[in-house]
């Protein structure tokens, strides 16, 4: 009888471990056109009007996952359905290797299938190309032990000048912040959290991981995080973007470590898009998982590759603002980001000690294809946060994980100032603004290395006053001089002209960037107004003209 059940308890266990994970792709989305004319059907009104504002048309992606197809998915005995994206049109199941692949020839609909387990992809990166290194952390956001009145949190903020943002009333209070995190517990009870309580500032949110309503469960790290943004005692302490409103999602399961995680994101980034957020928060990264099968390499750390990464950078163009810990692998043997703070869009936030020297835990860049990451840095070693089951204030929990939401309401706050812009200009956005850029952009180049950025330092730490100043300098149309500017032609061949109206324009200064907010060309023209962009690849810029206190900002199509 013994040898029954031993025999009984192998054939179940190898049964159990045949299970793997994969992505099923999708060829098309045959409801789109459907979908396209009704929008209030994939997204909120305050969704839409963030896309007007942003420029940002609806197309196939904003399109839900066919119903018919997933339903039938849902319903196909031999596999079990997890999770599914309308960014990516993919569904995440678990099943065996062969019931997965015979899905190819059973269902037409299905575009490809990619496995968590590279090796048994038919095609991609091969893991025999690069070395896979070994992390020994486990859970990707461990906390390391170690005109308001600020108290505890007035380094923290007056490190990155965030009381200069506050002082000219950005407080976050037109901004919609989504945490996705691994649980907020007695968020609903503590007394810091008294004022956004009150005042409604909590919208709503959704637990990923177990599939309910239920939010104010699961770990308390979501909680500190919070707390480093929304926080209130009075005259004791303050977070980055106390006005603003909140979405709170969980995607993290903290027991375990599982690829699913990855696709639970990003249900939770297009939840967020729908709901019309401005600004994520994620102090989460991923590397290494309970199957090691099933963990990323260096080489996977390119923006590209992995399920999260590709999901953020989607997101990023859907108008959201995605701000990522770097991560707390400094020290171990794997010692770089994860995702998706490798994707090239999100703001990747590093951390720092009150002191303003780089904690020895923060990991390092850059990306596997050489991109500069993290871009900023943050005070993450022993900042104050407030306690999930005291409601103190307390300073023994380190981490890249509160460095950035310190930065996201800072970021948001920011982000706010362009109510500001079109209030006081009489202006509304055009398809030659974009907002986000020029925020990101605004942020990098206040930091104080952005002229010799390092790998574990990116560009350093930012001064949000300077960060305002430049933000606002992109959208000042004051100088007679340049309010009739236009260039020609455009989309551009080679070369563009600058022509002004009735005058004739001097010493002026173009910048060039990149929609990543990367400045590809600085020069002075004296004479020409002509100028030569052949060297840059196709793609969308933005070209930024000043002559003294005057700017415009205008995008560049290069064909």
């Amino acid at each position: 009888m013994k040898k029954l059940l031993l025999f009984l308890f192998i054939i179940i266990f190898f049964k159990v471990s045949a299970q793997e994970d994969a992505w099923v792709f999708l060829k098309d989305k045959p409801n789109a056109i459907t979908f396209l004319n009704n929008p209030l059907t994939m997204l909120s009104q305050r969704a839409l009007d963030r896309r007007s504002k942003l420029v940002i048309s609806l197309d196939s992606i904003d399109v839900p996952v066919d119903e018919t197809y997933y339903n039938q998915l849902k319903n196909e005995t031999s596999i079990t359905v997890l999770a599914k994206s309308k960014w990516l049109n993919a569904v995440h199941i678990q099943g065996e290797v062969e019931d997965i692949n015979d899905l190819l020839s059973t269902y037409n609909f299905i575009k490809s299938i990619e496995f968590a387990n590279k090796s048994l992809n038919t095609s991609g990166k091969s893991n025999s190309k690069s070395k896979r290194i070994v992390s020994n952390h486990h859970h990707k956001f461990s906390e390391i032990e170690t005109d308001f009145n600020y108290g505890s949190a007035d380094n923290q903020i007056k490190m990155l000048k965030g009381e200069y943002l506050h002082e000219q009333g950005l407080t976050g209070d037109n901004q919609i912040i989504a945490i996705i995190d691994a649980g907020f517990p007695n968020v609903n009870t503590l007394d810091a959290f008294q004022r956004i309580r009150d005042n409604n500032q909590i919208l709503g949110g959704y637990n990923f991981a177990d599939r309910n309503t239920d939010f104010y469960t699961r770990s308390s790290h979501g909680t500190h995080v919070l707390s480093s943004i929304a926080g209130y005692i009075e005259n004791e302490f303050v977070g980055t973007a106390p006005d603003a409103k909140f979405y709170l999602f969980i995607t993290e399961i903290a027991e375990t470590e599982t690829v699913l995680e990855e696709s639970l994101w990003v249900e939770a980034a297009e939840r967020a898009d729908s709901l019309g957020v401005d600004v994520i928060n994620t102090s989460l990264g991923y590397t290494t998982y309970d199957n090691p099968d099933h963990s990323h390499t260096y080489a996977d750390m390119d923006g590209k590759t992995t399920f999260i990464s590709r999901g953020a950078e989607i997101g990023v163009s859907r108008g959201l603002l995605l701000v990522n810990a770097a991560g707390n692998s400094g020290n171990s043997s794997w010692k770089y980001i994860g995702a998706p703070a490798d994707a090239p869009s999100v703001i990747t936030v590093g951390a720092v000690n009150a002191s303003e020297e780089i904690a020895a835990f923060s990991s390092f860049g850059p990306t596997s294809d050489g991109r500069i990451k993290p871009e900023i840095l943050g005070q993450g070693q022993n900042p104050a946060l407030i306690d999930y089951q005291t409601d103190e204030i307390k300073t023994s929990s380190s981490g890249t994980s509160f460095s950035s939401p310190i930065m996201t309401g800072l970021i948001a706050c920011l982000n706010g100032n362009e109510g500001f812009i079109l209030k006081s200009s009489g202006k509304s956005n055009s398809s030659t603004d974009n907002f986000n850029t020029f925020l990101k952009q605004a942020v990098y180049e206040s930091a104080d290395k952005y002229n010799n950025p390092l790998d574990q330092y990116g560009y350093g730490i930012p001064n949000f006053e300077v960060a305002f100043n430049n933000y606002n300098s992109f959208f000042n149309f004051g100088g007679s001089e340049l309010k009739s500017l236009i260039i020609y032609p455009n989309p551009i061949k080679d070369e563009f002209i600058i022509s002004v109206e009735d005058a004739i324009l001097n010493e002026f200064t173009i910048q060039i960037f990149s929609v990543l907010g990367k400045k590809v060309l600085e020069k002075i023209n004296s004479n020409s107004q002509t100028v030569n962009i052949s060297f840059l690849e196709s793609g969308i810029y933005i070209l930024k003209i000043s002559k003294d206190n005057q700017h415009k900002s205008l995008k560049l199509i290069k064909n």
